[in-house]
């Protein structure tokens, strides 16, 4: 029987080989959130209703990455076990399934948000707040909305790019391409938000325009490196020759790809909703929401992507037919991705004083922002294990459980919790702050047996 060390804890070079797939990931989306940081707090130097607006938008926009980003996981699933079989063939029908899946929701995103957006924002403000308020608010949300639209091209199709290149082993390129796109929208959100360089200062406009330039780039980078070197990527080969995908591998992508569209998308819904719930206590919790998620969206992109390892790493190992393998390995990886949660959260907390004050707005607000980024430092563990389960209920194509685990908690504990609270007491919003967000522990208990009971290790494409 093995020790706990021999079942936790890998090998000098397991850590190698897991960070060399771990830290790109981890240093592009750390860029990528570094510059949104920045961009929010350029946008709070302008003002509250700046801020909340923005915040308020950024929250639809989350929605579709998140739905963008469920829709081509299920081909995905595939796409890693193909690689892992060296089935490059197999691989390329999984990139067209997830061009053609990401253009359909770019489409119905787009839709929604040109003609829903004032609709949808108008969900976020309270009655109770001043009315001039309300309507700067408004104006600066739909302001930013449509140009922000723009982006939804570049970010779906370099999505799609970008995570048929992680499934490779690559992960350098996302990398890379966030790295050519960051000091582009650090230079313009600088110049075209308070009008430096010779540039005019748009405010909000501004920021959006930037991300927009910001995203085409980061995209482009991913599409030309992988289409100029087809050694490496031999799904390029004749990719767009026709969209013909084999039906028995369409039907299977779309049944185990539909709970994770389906997932993503209501579970994305969900913290918007969430969000909706606790924007009734007035526009400074929004505002105080905004400056907290700010920063621990930053320190979130450990656990998450350590998360997004497991998929990459035990799928791989599961397509190959390495089920033992695959078990030891994922237990490994939950272990090392707790540890270093650990470690962030140790980080974060020193933080949590300092950061709001950062931003142009009252101090009511940045003392509700300094007590939220608490809340979230201390739940980060429980995020990480519950997202290593998720990615580890993928791996093996476990996609209506994995539809279960976070559409059924979510829908059916946090926000009937969130809305009851918010809305039929008076509880304040610091009580109902933590009460809602360390709920959470429920779902590490799920997700706990789920993994125990080794439901997920399964190889999907051993007779595709």
């Amino acid at each position: 029987m093995n020790t706990w060390k021999e079942k936790y804890i890998g090998t000098k070079d397991f850590y190698i080989y897991v960070l060399g797939i771990a830290v790109p990931m981890i240093i592009q989306n750390l860029i990528t959130n570094f510059v949104s940081m920045l961009d929010n707090i350029m946008v709070g130097q302008v003002g509250t209703a700046q801020m909340s607006g923005v915040s308020i938008v950024n929250q639809f926009i989350f929605v579709f990455n998140l739905t963008i980003f469920g829709g081509i996981s299920g081909a995905g699933i595939f796409g890693t076990q193909y690689f892992g079989k060296g089935d490059h063939e197999g691989q390329k029908y999984t990139v067209r399934f997830r061009l053609i899946t990401a253009v359909i929701i770019m489409g119905f995103g787009f839709v929604i948000l040109h003609f829903g957006g004032p609709t949808l924002i108008s969900l976020f403000l309270s009655p109770e707040d001043p009315p001039e308020m309300v309507a700067a608010t408004m104006g600066y949300g739909m302001d930013y909305m449509k140009i922000m639209l723009l982006t939804m091209l570049p970010f779906s199709i370099g999505q799609v790019y970008a995570s048929v290149v992680r499934e490779c082993g690559e992960t350098k390129i996302p990398m890379y391409g966030s790295l050519a796109a960051i000091g582009v929208n650090l230079f313009l959100d600088y110049g075209l938000i308070f009008g430096h360089f010779g540039m005019p200062s748009l405010g909000v406009k501004g920021a959006a325009i930037a991300t927009v330039i910001a995203k085409v780039i980061e995209a482009l980078v991913v599409i030309v490196w992988a289409h100029t070197h087809p050694e490496k990527n031999r799904y390029c080969k004749g990719l767009y020759r026709g969209f013909s995908i084999p039906k028995e591998l369409a039907v299977q992508i779309t049944v185990k790809g539909m709970p994770l569209l389906v997932n993503e998308f209501l579970w994305s819904v969900g913290m918007s909703v969430i969000a909706q719930c606790y924007s009734v206590r007035g526009l400074e919790v929004v505002a105080a929401r905004n400056i907290a998620s700010t920063i621990t969206n930053l320190f979130s992109v450990i656990y998450i992507q350590l998360g997004g390892s497991i998929g990459i790493i035990v799928g791989a190992k599961l397509g190959a037919g390495k089920l033992e393998e695959a078990r030891d390995t994922d237990n490994k990886l939950i272990f090392f991705s707790l540890c270093s949660t650990l470690l962030v959260t140790l980080s974060l907390l020193p933080v949590a004083r300092f950061f709001p004050q950062i931003y142009n707005t009252e101090s009511t607000i940045k003392s509700l922002a300094s007590y939220f980024i608490c809340v979230q430092a201390f739940a980060l563990p429980l995020f990480s294990f519950t997202n290593a389960c998720y990615f580890t209920l993928r791996s093996g194509g476990k996609t209506g459980i994995t539809f279960l685990f976070d559409f059924v908690f979510t829908w059916f504990l946090q926000i009937p919790l969130a809305f009851c609270l918010s809305r039929f007491t008076t509880m304040d919003i610091h009580i109902l702050l933590a009460v809602v967000t360390f709920s959470e522990v429920f779902k590490v208990m799920v997700g706990y047996f789920m993994i125990r009971s080794d439901i997920w290790i399964n190889n999907l494409v051993e007779s595709l």
